[in-house]
């Protein structure tokens, strides 16, 4: 009987630990949770090309969503009607590895998942079109990629990893218990405006130092990064950091003046590039650096521990 019991009790702590998860977690504020598909839902408005939407989605942690079904198809064309004045949006199915064999953005059979096609489509007009949107009549139709569409990108329920020392949906950034923020080092080097978006995608910004304390914890960050091995065109030696030169004066990204912001060392002899280096970046040994704003890096991003705060109150939709 006391066998039955602690078994009974097991399931009973699985069920509420997984429910209590569920109430507490969000994936992000800007996406929408639709109950009928366990999905969350962005509908970017910014027009994008199919690779650049691709992309977006996948610098905030998703994908760029294609129907499974005429469920989600259906779910997702009423929010989309609901919300928005757009006639059709980007999805994650093209052709551009084999002209004519339409696949999802994963390797799938378009005929596996949802292949509604328009009267007609798809026709590949003009022999270019190989990326797919989805009308709001709940059809598919081939287009050109080069085409500039509005996108939704999709995070599944299931995928969610909440960070719970970072309070945050990203588990690669780690905890600093000394500053009580979070780091993470991206290896894959990028321009400083660029850098600057991956970081805002990913809920925090390019890092800016405070203190000592904190240029030491980013230097030993720096170290101990498997950056040996990275091959590729870009600038070893320094990672880009959140300060710029705007207005002729150096400012973090935040607007405080870089010798207000409570570390301000340079390097030997830097800044030195005058206005053709206005973006800031530091060398492995902790010091600042000026660099051209399209030089590729490394970099890190930062992120405050609470600052998503009450924006996930309304976590979940009524959909």
């Amino acid at each position: 009987m006391a066998r039955n019991n602690l078994f009974i009790y097991f399931l009973f702590f699985l069920v509420a630990t997984s429910y209590s998860q569920r109430d507490k977690l969000n994936f992000r504020k800007d996406y929408r949770y639709l109950n009928g598909t366990d999905s969350f839902y962005k509908i970017h408005t910014m027009h994008k090309k199919w690779q650049d939407a691709k992309d977006v989605c996948a610098m905030e942690g998703a994908t760029l969503f294609y129907p499974e079904d005429q469920n989600e198809s259906d779910a997702v064309v009423e929010y989309m009607k609901a919300t928005q004045p757009f006639h059709w949006v980007y999805v994650g199915i093209s052709s551009l590895i084999v002209k004519g064999v339409f696949e999802t953005v994963d390797g799938r059979s378009v005929n596996d998942v949802y292949a509604h096609w328009g009267p007609g489509e798809p026709n590949d007009a003009a022999g270019v079109e190989d990326c797919v949107i989805l009308r709001n009549d709940g059809t598919l139709n081939d287009v050109n990629c080069d085409n500039k569409n509005p996108f939704v990108c999709k995070k599944t329920l299931d995928s969610l990893e909440w960070n719970t020392r970072c309070d945050m949906p990203y588990s690669d950034y780690v905890f600093e218990d000394n500053l009580g923020k979070c780091y993470k080092f991206h290896l894959g080097p990028k321009t400083w405006p660029e850098a600057y978006a991956i970081c805002n995608a990913e809920l925090s910004y390019l890092a800016v130092i405070n203190s000592q304390d904190e240029a030491d914890h980013l230097k030993k960050m720096t170290e101990l990064a498997p950056k040996d091995h990275v091959q590729g065109n870009f600038l070893r030696g320094a990672v880009h950091l959140g300060f710029h030169k705007r207005g002729g004066e150096w400012k973090t990204i935040k607007g405080t003046r870089l010798e207000d912001s409570g570390y301000s060392k340079w390097g030997n002899q830097q800044p030195d590039g005058g206005d053709k280096e206005t973006c800031g970046s530091m060398f492995y040994n902790g010091h600042f650096n000026d660099l051209k704003c399209d030089t590729n890096c490394f970099f890190i991003c930062e992120h405050d521990v609470g600052s998503l705060g009450s924006a996930f109150d309304d976590r979940f939709g009524d959909d």
